[in-house]
């Protein structure tokens, strides 16, 4: 599990405010599914220094990922180089694509269940002393000893 210093505003946190966030285990790295039919192949001839043979021959390669509407390109001397390279090239992109994405729904996630993480964003007060607590959310109190052993079916309806 990954620690955050959450509820920090101008680098400051009230003394009396914990924040906490639980987040799923988010596996990286996993492999991207790459379709034949979900790829459009073009093939062209190249630019650049090569003179005769890099005018007559169609090596380059233009490479569309239709879901994503991503393009790659990739000019080498043989068909297959230029290919692989481009293959190589859509599949970094889509992962870098995909993992911010789940960096994003991460950080919604995060924001949902913790807010600013300042004092007036309280869910629940304990009051060890009295041996209270408060859930702001239901309105409904109960004894901190209880809470303590896992009853929290006390502070929700």
């Amino acid at each position: 599990m990954q620690r955050v210093p959450l509820g920090e505003r101008n680098g400051r946190v009230h003394s009396s405010t914990v924040t906490v966030s639980v987040l799923p285990d988010t596996r990286r790295g996993a492999p991207i599914p790459l379709k034949e039919g979900d790829l459009q192949l073009e093939w062209y001839s190249g630019s650049g220094a090569g003179g005769q043979h890099r005018n007559k021959h169609q090596n380059s390669v233009r490479l569309r990922h239709l879901p994503s509407g991503l393009v790659v390109t990739a000019q080498c001397r043989k068909r297959e180089e230029s290919l692989r390279q481009a293959r190589e090239a859509l599949l970094d992109r889509l992962r870098d694509l995909s993992e911010g994405e789940a960096r994003g729904r991460e950080n919604r996630a995060r924001s949902d269940q913790v807010g600013t993480g300042m004092r007036a964003d309280k869910r629940r007060t304990y009051r060890f002393r009295d041996d209270r607590v408060q859930d702001h959310l239901t309105g409904r109190s109960a004894a901190c000893s209880a809470v303590m052993r896992g009853r929290f079916d006390l502070l929700w309806a």
